[in-house]
């Protein structure tokens, strides 16, 4: 099983990322109630947020980042980070 760690970093002032942000918020609880992804939540320090996606390729993973609005606004860029899940909870 590949999950993914989707890592994003904030590229404009945090007033232009607030407007984009209902889109965002939107897209993500869409994106975890059809299971795509399981976490989503932003970083403590506010630079960006961090998504967990369910147990799918990394062109599926691609394919969420590139459908984020954040993307298309260029209010953030994603960095992926891929691992087998060897040991995961019971459930995942």
């Amino acid at each position: 099983m590949v999950f993914h760690v989707l890592k994003s970093t904030y590229l404009q002032p945090p007033d232009v990322v607030a407007q984009t942000r209902p889109a965002h918020l939107e897209f993500l609880k869409a994106e975890t109630g059809a299971g795509r992804l399981v976490l989503a939540g932003r970083q403590e320090d506010g630079s960006g947020g961090i998504l967990i996606t369910a147990d799918m390729s990394a062109e599926d993973a691609q394919d969420i980042v590139e459908r984020d609005p954040y993307t298309s606004a260029g209010a953030a860029s994603y960095e992926r980070f891929s691992f087998d899940a060897a040991v995961r909870a019971p459930g995942l």
